[in-house]
């Protein structure tokens, strides 16, 4: 019979979610060969001799048999020593997949609409003269099928890039949720604030973290590129001594410039408007670079936590200080204070990653360099 053994909360208190300790002293012994184990409040600490050249395989499939069971066992080197510790899985509920139906549901109104506006030519809902005109047929068909279609396959593709990647690596991932966001911000409305998911399990290993944060922005840039292309050449030009005003300009990025000099012939004294499917395209770019900054758990913090371990924070404050005397010194503050500038561990921090991953390493930071739009909104 296996010993199984009650958590201690203090010397008083008794949890009472059992531990079966000669289980999870079996799994450790068959793959990392252990001279101690300690008991630590509501954990298990097992002190390792580590294969470095199998170190990755063998934490990865002691870590899928562990989380059938309902533990949670991460590894780290401390002080000289390899030490694997174990804990209970916590308990999380499970979200109704009725949110994300609901949730795209809202983001597809609140798009097509931005994009029936687009069409009648405003920005905003309080610039309609008759309110019901975003509503009529043209419109909305218009707007979905040139706006709100070629936004959300950028934002699903990006989404989805992470979902299919989490589920190779075994992390038990949800799907999409979109943010919806009705156009009534004065002068600039995309009706979203993109998509994210939310990953159930922590990450496994730095391959897994790596992969997973890379994914999504690789798939959305793919995507983006063509239909960046495609609005750019259907856009229209105009004069630009008929440009009024205190008119909103969209900023541009190197990316940017370089397709337009490629695919439009923009002769002097004209300037190319952006149609609602080059817009699209350029939210895409613009949404890819926002998500590769190397801060907290954006999809560049697990890219740069991956290559650069608990140095990544550095090209964190970096890329703040960029933002910070560039034109995005809001969400500079966004970042320190809600995302944070450090990402934690993987579960198994002592992996290498191989030449093609660092190879994708270098991709990453030259597309986010490349979509960078350092001042996206400008007035004339």
């Amino acid at each position: 019979m296996n010993q199984t053994w009650n958590f201690s909360v203090n010397n008083s208190q008794k949890r009472n979610e059992n531990v079966d300790i000669e289980f999870i002293k079996q799994e450790i012994g068959q793959r990392f060969p252990f001279y101690d184990m300690r008991i630590m409040d509501q954990t298990l600490a097992f002190y390792c001799t580590i294969d470095s050249a199998n170190v990755d395989s063998l934490f990865d499939d002691l870590r899928k048999i562990l989380s059938q069971k309902g533990y949670v066992s991460f590894l780290r080197h401390e002080r000289g020593e390899d030490i694997i510790y174990v804990t209970k899985k916590p308990f999380r509920k499970e979200k109704s997949i009725w949110i994300n139906i609901i949730l795209l549901i809202a983001t597809i109104i609140t798009t097509m609409i931005t994009g029936s506006l687009l069409h009648i030519g405003v920005s905003d809902l309080q610039s309609l003269e008759n309110i019901w005109s975003v509503l009529y047929p043209e419109n909305l068909l218009f707007g979905t099928f040139y706006f709100s279609f070629p936004l959300l396959s950028i934002l699903f593709i990006h989404e989805m890039g992470h979902y299919f990647i989490s589920k190779k690596h075994g992390i038990h991932t949800s799907l999409p949720f979109f943010l919806p966001i009705p156009p009534i911000v004065p002068g600039f409305n995309i009706g979203t604030f993109g998509a994210l998911i939310s990953s159930h399990d922590p990450m496994p290993n730095k391959k897994a973290l790596f992969d997973v944060g890379i994914s999504g922005p690789l798939a959305g840039f793919i995507v983006a590129i063509p239909v960046t292309i495609i609005g750019l050449i259907t856009s229209d030009l105009v004069a630009v001594d008929s440009i009024v005003s205190g008119e909103t300009i969209l900023g541009s990025s190197l990316l940017f410039e370089l397709l337009t000099s490629i695919f439009v012939t923009i002769p002097e004294g004209f300037a190319l408007t952006l149609n609602p499917i080059a817009f699209a395209g350029w939210i895409g770019l613009l949404i890819t670079s926002i998500n590769l900054l190397p801060a907290g758990q954006l999809d560049g913090g697990h890219i740069f936590r991956a290559i650069f371990g608990d140095k990544q924070k550095y090209a964190g404050w970096i890329a703040v200080f960029i933002m910070v005397f560039t034109g995005w010194i809001f969400f500079a503050f966004i970042i320190i204070l809600l995302i944070g500038m450090n990402h934690p561990p993987p579960l198994n921090d002592e992996g290498s990653l191989d030449l093609k991953r660092k190879l994708l390493f270098i991709v990453a930071v030259a597309i986010l360099i490349l979509c960078f739009i350092p001042y996206p909104i400008l007035t004339l």
